[in-house]
């Protein structure tokens, strides 16, 4: 595991920001690795979703994925 340092000066709202992470006695160093991993896992929720609806806007593949239920149904008698 890598320990490196950052350093950043914030903004008056990163300032409000951090002072609410921080108000229940959470550490800057805490909030900032929580903040930060928050924020990747949002993107890409974010960049799944878009994909998601992307393909559901996909006719062709909406028809596939159509054709191999109809064909999976087909083995469920078994």
């Amino acid at each position: 595991m890598r320990a490196d340092t950052i350093t950043f000066r914030p903004d008056d709202d990163a300032a409000r920001a951090l002072a609410t992470l921080t108000a229940d006695g959470t550490s800057v160093s805490v909030a900032v690795r929580a903040a930060l991993i928050d924020a990747a896992r949002d993107r890409a929720r974010r960049a799944l979703r878009a994909e998601a609806e992307e393909l559901a806007r996909d006719e062709q593949d909406r028809a596939e994925a159509a054709q191999v239920l109809r064909d999976m149904e087909t083995l469920r008698a078994w």
